[in-house]
C-alpha cells in the first residue's frame, strides 16, 4: 500500500477513536447509571424480603390464634415481630378499615392496610353496557402503592404490609392515615386531600422519626402497580390507546409501547407518570421529581378482563426530619382535553404539566388542526345543546365549505381534461408507445395551450387530507362520544355491530358494523361517479379495478373503528357526491372546450414559457441519450 492509503487508514482510525472518546459517558453519568441499577436492585430485594416477612408473619399469627398456642409461643411471636419490624411492630398487626373520600365527580375508598387508595369510582361515567353503576377505574388488588422504609436497625419494610390508624382531619375533603411506632411521638402521616375535581393530593409527613429510621437516607423507593380493566366494548382500540406515559422535567413526553410488553429505565428526572387507557387515566405527579425510574408495561391475555398491567419503581425525596413533606398529586379521571388542559391555566410555561398530551391528537400538523379548528368547532356546536349526530353533521358541512373552492377548481380541471379527450386520443394514435416521450411532450403542450394543469386535481387532497386525519384522530378518542347513541348505534365511541358470529374472519373480525358498511357502499358509488366523469386510458383497466378495490379495503380497515368516525366519513362522502352532481350540472363540456380552443388561439403566437422550454430541453436530452444507448447496444451485438 502506498503512503496515501496508510494516511487514509490512520485518519479513519483517528476519527473512530475521537468519536468514541467524545461519546464516552462522563464519570458523573456512569455513577448515575450505577446508582439507578443499584436502587432498582435494592428495591426489588426489599420488595421480595418484605413479602417474605409478611407471609411468614401471617402464618405465625394464624398459628398463634389457635387454641393450642401457649403463652410461651405468644411471647416468642411478639419477640420475632419486634425483631422484624423494630419500632413499627405495633403496625404489623391490625384490622383493615375502609374510609370514603368523595366529591360530585370522584369517590375514593382508602384502606388503612397500606394507607392506599384501594378503589376509585368515576361518578360521571359508566362501564360499557352498564347504565346504573359508576365506572370503577380500579378496585381492590388492582392497584398497589408502596414505599420502602429502612429502619434504624437496618430492616427494610414496605408500607403496603403495615396498618395505619385513621386520624380526625380538619375538613370533610381530607383523610389522615397515621403509621404509628412504639414511640407515641414518632409517626408518619399520609394526608389525602380531595379537590373539587379529579385531583387528589398526598402528603407524606414524618414526625420525630430521626431515631426510628436510618439516619443516612434522603430518599425512599416508590412501587406503583396497576391493572387496567377493560371498560369498553372494542378491546382492540382500548389496547391501542392504553399506554404508560411519563413527562420528564423539562417537558418531554416519553411513552412505552402500546402493542407489546415493554420496559424502560430512565435516569433523567421525571415529573409525572401516567397509566392510561382509551378514555381514562391514573396519573401520579411528584411535587419534586421522580429519579432512578424503572417502568414496565405488560399486555394482558385477551379473556382476562384486563388490558394492560403497569409497574413503576422510582426514588422520591424523603426528609426524615419532617421539615419538608414528600408531596404527590393523583389525577384519577377522564382523558378529557379541556379538563386536563385546565391544570396549566395561569401556570408558568416551565411548570406546566401538559396532562392534555394524554389525549392523542395525532402528529404535529394534525394536532395543530385539532386544537385550532376541530376542538373549538366541536365545543361550539355541543355548547348549543345539539344532539351529537347533528354536531358531527354540522362539523362535516363546515369542513366541506372550507375546502369547497379547491374542490371546484379540481373538478373543473378534470372536466377540461375530459373535454380534451378526443385530442389526447389523437395524440396517442399519432405517437405509438415506443415514442412515449414525444407523446408526453405533445400532451403537455396541449395542456399548456388549453390552460389546463393536471396538478390542480391534487389540490383538494392537499388541503383535505390533514383535516381528514385530524378527524381520524379526534373522533375515536373524544370522550364526549362515549355512551352517546345515534339510531341503531348505542355508543358512537365504539363499533356499531349489526351482525355477530362466533369465529374470526381475517382482517374483518367477528362482527359487521353498519355505519362502516354504509360508508363503503357510499364510497363505491362515489368511485363510480368519479370514474364516469374522468378521461381514462382504456389500456389501464387494472387501475380502474384498483379504484373500486380501495373502498372495499376501507370496510376491513374501519370495521373495528368508532361508529362516530364512520358516520363522519359517510356524511363527508355523501356531501362530496352532491357537490360532484352540482358541478356536473353547472359546467358545460362544450362551452369549456370552446373556451380552451379560444385560449389556444390566443397563445399560438406567444413565446413558450420558461418552464415549457426547460421541460422540452430535458425531454430532448433524454431522447438523445436513449438513441445513443440504443446505438451502443447495437454495436455490442
Amino acid at each position: 500500500m502506498d503512503k496515501n492509503t496508510w494516511i487514509g487508514f490512520l485518519l479513519i482510525a483517528a476519527i473512530i477513536v475521537g468519536f468514541t472518546m467524545l461519546n464516552r459517558p462522563s464519570k458523573e453519568e456512569l455513577a448515575e447509571r450505577q446508582r439507578v441499577q443499584d436502587s432498582i436492585r435494592v428495591a426489588r430485594l426489599a420488595e421480595a424480603e418484605a413479602q417474605q416477612i409478611s407471609d411468614a408473619l401471617a402464618a405465625e399469627l394464624s398459628s398463634a390464634d389457635s387454641k393450642t398456642t401457649t403463652e410461651t409461643s405468644q411471647e416468642e411471636l411478639q419477640t420475632r415481630i419486634k425483631a422484624t419490624y423494630g419500632s413499627f411492630a405495633s403496625a404489623a398487626q391490625g384490622t383493615e378499615q375502609l374510609i370514603t373520600l368523595a366529591n360530585e365527580h370522584l369517590r375514593l375508598t382508602l384502606s388503612t392496610h397500606g394507607g392506599i387508595i384501594q378503589r376509585a369510582e368515576l361518578l360521571d361515567y359508566h362501564a360499557s353496557g352498564d347504565t346504573i353503576n359508576p365506572l370503577n377505574l380500579f378496585r381492590a388488588n388492582e392497584s398497589e402503592l408502596a414505599f420502602t422504609l429502612i429502619t434504624a436497625n437496618n430492616r427494610i419494610l414496605q408500607t403496603s404490609n403495615l396498618y395505619f390508624t385513621p386520624i380526625a382531619a380538619d375538613s370533610a375533603n381530607q383523610v389522615i392515615l397515621r403509621l404509628p411506632t412504639e414511640n407515641p411521638e414518632a409517626y408518619i402521616d399520609f394526608i389525602y386531600t380531595l379537590s373539587e375535581t379529579y385531583m387528589v393530593s398526598l402528603s407524606i409527613a414524618p414526625h420525630n422519626m430521626q431515631m426510628e429510621l436510618a439516619q443516612n437516607i434522603n430518599s425512599m423507593e416508590l412501587h406503583w402497580r396497576q391493572l387496567i380493566p377493560q371498560h369498553e366494548q372494542g378491546r382492540k382500540f382500548e389496547e391501542r390507546y392504553a399506554q404508560l406515559q411519563y413527562m420528564l422535567v423539562g417537558g418531554d413526553i416519553e411513552k412505552l409501547s402500546e402493542s407489546k410488553d415493554d420496559t424502560k429505565k430512565e435516569s433523567a428526572r421525571v415529573r409525572w407518570i401516567g397509566y392510561k387507557d382509551q378514555f381514562f387515566s391514573s396519573v401520579l405527579i411528584a411535587d419534586e421529581a421522580f429519579s432512578s425510574s424503572y417502568f414496565q408495561s405488560m399486555v394482558q391475555p385477551k379473556h382476562s378482563g384486563y388490558i394492560k398491567e403497569y409497574k413503576t419503581q422510582a426514588s422520591v425525596p424523603f426528609d426524615i426530619t419532617g421539615k419538608t413533606p414528600t408531596g404527590f398529586r393523583f389525577y384519577i379521571g377522564p382523558n378529557h382535553y379541556h379538563t386536563l388542559k385546565a391544570f396549566d391555566e395561569g401556570v408558568e410555561r416551565e411548570n406546566r404539566l401538559r396532562l392534555n398530551t394524554l389525549v392523542p391528537l395525532g402528529w404535529k400538523i394534525v394536532s395543530w388542526i385539532n386544537t385550532a379548528l376541530v376542538i373549538p368547532m366541536f365545543d361550539l356546536f355541543t355548547g348549543w345543546g345539539l344532539h351529537i349526530g347533528i354536531v358531527i353533521l354540522l362539523m362535516t358541512i363546515v369542513i366541506k365549505l372550507i375546502i369547497l373552492p379547491f374542490v371546484f377548481v379540481s373538478y373543473k380541471s378534470s372536466a377540461k381534461m375530459r373535454a380534451l379527450k378526443p385530442q389526447i386520443d389523437a395524440i396517442n394514435e399519432k405517437y405509438p408507445p415506443e415514442k412515449m416521450q414525444e407523446r408526453q411532450q405533445a400532451t403537455m403542450q396541449l395542456y399548456q395551450q388549453a390552460g389546463v394543469s393536471p396538478m390542480l386535481g391534487c389540490l383538494p387532497m392537499l388541503f383535505q387530507f390533514p383535516v381528514l386525519m385530524a378527524m381520524f384522530w379526534f373522533l375515536p378518542t373524544a370522550i364526549e362520544l362515549r355512551g352517546k347513541s345515534l339510531w341503531w348505534a348505542q355508543d358512537l365511541s365504539t363499533y356499531d355491530a349489526i351482525f355477530h358470529w362466533n369465529f374470526n374472519i381475517p382482517l374483518l373480525g367477528d362482527h359487521l358494523s353498519l355505519f362502516c358498511l354504509l360508508m363503503t357502499i357510499c364510497n363505491i358509488g362515489y368511485t363510480y361517479i368519479t370514474m364516469q366523469s374522468q378521461a381514462t386510458d382504456p389500456n389501464m383497466k387494472f387501475m380502474k379495478y384498483m379504484m373500486y378495490a380501495m373502498p372495499l379495503m376501507f370496510l376491513f380497515i374501519f370495521n373495528d373503528y368508532a361508529a362516530g368516525l364512520s358516520y363522519y366519513y359517510l356524511l363527508s362522502l355523501f356531501i362530496t357526491i352532491l357537490q360532484t352532481m352540482i358541478f356536473r350540472w353547472t359546467l358545460d363540456d362544450k362551452k369549456m372546450l370552446a373556451e380552451m380552443e379560444a385560449n389556444k388561439k390566443k397563445k399560438a403566437g406567444k413565446p413558450k414559457s420558461g418552464f415549457m422550454k426547460r421541460l422540452e430541453e430535458m425531454q430532448r436530452q433524454a431522447q438523445q441519450q436513449a438513441r445513443e444507448q440504443a446505438k451502443a447496444a447495437q454495436k455490442r451485438r
